[in-house]
């Protein structure tokens, strides 16, 4: 029953760069300190200023945590840190880079807790299934696992950090398979609730949302507020939102701050009227609501139970003019209006390869996109055009101007109730997922941590 657990797959979302991808400014989110342990040293003879004769050793490996007696070293959060900006590309400020670190030993503290719940209910992972899931890892990323090696090697990380990051998600799956999955029941009452439910809400809005939420006192609202506004200006910077969704105090950020699709009377008043003014693809926000602020990303919406245009699915001919170096603005405007007249002449996708002669363009042809794949600007546009037409020109000086030709349109069937199996394994899903949230909080409690 692993598909009941996808919420605390952090293997799948560091190594896919899909929930954790970077870290934010300190300033953003303010985290306190880690806890320092103060060593006795009332039996000794320290001098006041003492000085150190000789180097330390740089390949000895200090301890940043014990946690329940296992320790994890600096080494070990440097490889996992190595991993992750090697796999993302970040150019991480010096805050940035700490805020990160810190992210990651509270990652692998988690680690440590779910491995060790797992030999406590004499749960081991054998090599053979850390290798299998290597191997699988080094082909996602198209590498054998020779090649996997030794580029964890040049980022400065290494095979071990790597099988060890396997291996407790591989752990924690089994975990919550013994303890939780197995105690999960969904009852055909609720199943028939929901399909009632559905049936009376179809045609009404839904919305596919991730919130951000930071919770505030009356005295921290004004701080909160600013920092949240500094998040959002990040994000139009180019910063994704799962960037920040970590720093959630939500449950949700667990998995990107995904609330999944939901629907306005589902939701607290402030962000429902918010949401009604989203377009898709829009970051709205601080929006205040019962303590605290909360940012949204408005990820797709449709309506229940309604077949969706934007599910059509196009044949497309791309044609492209690109500019060579150095083109100005004006120059590349003037190149684009010969391009839209060549388009306005250009009758069906029969005629694009002789347009393409003409402009010195190049043709790709694509059988299988959907309306939603498009970028949003575009999505209106195309759902409006007949077969034949072309978008107008869109690109820029640097990246030369294209436009989009349809050649043809296959409509989506109307949307249908959701099966009954459908319905019983997205609350069997949210449900293992919430109490697996529960034990690993428990565990955190009931651990003896030491930092260093």
């Amino acid at each position: 029953m692993t598909s009941k657990v996808v919420g605390f797959c952090r293997s799948a979302v560091l190594i896919a760069g899909i929930c954790l991808s970077g870290a934010i400014a300190a300033q953003t989110v303010s985290e306190g300190p880690a806890e320092q342990a103060v060593p006795s040293t009332a039996n000794l003879d320290l001098p006041q200023n003492l000085q150190i004769f000789g180097k330390a050793d740089p390949n000895v490996r200090k301890p940043t945590a014990i946690v329940n007696g296992y320790v994890i070293t600096r080494t070990e959060v440097d490889q996992r840190f190595n991993l992750i900006v090697g796999l993302q590309g970040f150019n991480l400020s010096a805050e940035e880079a700490n805020q990160l670190r810190l992210q990651i030993l509270r990652q692998l503290t988690d680690e440590t807790i779910q491995i060790q719940e797992a030999k406590a209910n004499d749960i081991s992972i054998g090599a053979d299934q850390i290798d299998r899931s290597f191997v699988g890892l080094s082909q996602r990323f198209k590498r054998t696992p020779d090649e996997m090696r030794k580029w964890l090697r040049d980022i400065g990380s290494s095979e071990r950090s790597l099988r060890r990051q396997i291996e407790g998600e591989l752990a924690w799956q089994r975990v919550i398979q013994r303890k939780v999955s197995s105690f999960i029941n969904v009852s055909d009452d609720e199943i028939n609730g929901i399909i009632a439910r559905l049936k009376a809400a179809q045609g009404t809005d839904e919305f596919n949302l991730r919130e951000i939420y930071i919770s505030a006192t009356p005295e921290r609202s004004g701080e909160v507020y600013r920092a949240m506004q500094q998040m959002i200006q990040q994000m139009q910077q180019g910063r994704p939102f799962e960037y920040f969704a970590r720093f959630s105090e939500a449950s949700t950020k667990a998995t990107g701050g995904d609330l999944g699709w939901v629907r306005a009377p589902m939701l607290p008043a402030p962000i429902a009227a918010a949401v009604a003014q989203m377009q898709v693809g829009q970051v709205a926000g601080p929006i205040e609501i019962p303590g605290g602020f909360s940012v949204l990303y408005l990820v797709d919406k449709r309506q229940v139970l309604t077949a969706d245009p934007r599910d059509a699915r196009l044949s497309l001919r791309q044609i492209t003019v690109k500019f060579a170096t150095g083109t100005t603005q004006a120059q590349a405007q003037a190149r684009a209006g010969e391009f839209a007249k060549v388009l306005q002449s250009t009758n069906g996708c029969g005629a694009v390869g002789k347009a393409a002669e003409a402009l010195g363009a190049e043709v790709v042809d694509n059988d299988a996109v959907r309306v939603r794949d498009l970028p949003p600007q575009l999505q209106d546009i195309v759902l409006n055009l007949q077969v034949g037409q072309a978008t107008p020109p869109f690109g820029s000086p640097s990246e030369g101007v294209r436009a989009l030709v349809l050649c043809g349109r296959d409509d989506p069937r109307e949307a249908g109730l959701p099966s009954t199996d459908q319905i019983r394994e997205g609350l069997e899903e949210s449900r293992t997922n919430l109490r697996a949230q529960r034990l690993l909080r428990d565990l955190r409690r009931d651990a003896i941590i030491e930092y260093r």
